[in-house]
């Protein structure tokens, strides 16, 4: 196998995923710097790493890679004591922050099927293998992921 690098091929990928790992590492650490950070040091650890079989591979490992960086991150934060979501900063809507704020309130399992399903386009049975479940399983996430937000959702409308 070859690098992906050597191939020139770097540019590209940056080009066509750096959005989602962007959108990916804002959903855990609501800090556009930091998700800045997170998706160059994702790209840098595609560097060394021999080429993928294809597009698919390349990107369940694009998401693995964010959510573990993004993860590591939290926890660097957690340390340092370091928390807040800055809408002026993040250069987020106002709905988009609200929409991250409601997201965050489900278990992150919960958080992280939905996010595959509905913003990355992601089909049941690819969430599956990108997280190692079963399609049935990934599914009966989803319908309990969805009922928690809507339950989530319905008791901030109630105040």
């Amino acid at each position: 196998m070859h690098n992906c690098f050597a191939d020139g091929l770097i540019h590209q990928i940056v080009d066509d995923y750096s959005d989602m790992v962007i959108r990916i590492a804002l959903q855990y650490v609501r800090s556009r710097p930091d998700a800045e950070d997170i998706m160059q040091e994702v790209f840098l650890s595609l560097l060394g790493r021999p080429a993928f079989a294809d597009g698919q591979h390349l990107k369940a490992w694009l998401i693995r890679v964010t959510i573990n960086k993004s993860k590591n991150h939290l926890k660097k934060l957690k340390r340092r004591r370091e928390t807040a979501l800055d809408l002026a900063d993040n250069h987020l809507t106002h709905e988009q922050a609200e929409m991250l704020e409601e997201l965050s309130l489900l278990p992150e399992d919960d958080r992280n099927i939905i996010y595959l399903y509905y913003y990355e386009g992601y089909s049941a049975s690819e969430i599956g293998g990108i997280i190692g479940k079963k399609q049935k399983a990934v599914l009966m996430r989803l319908s309990r992921a969805r009922a928690k937000l809507r339950h989530l959702l319905e008791e901030r409308q109630e105040y």
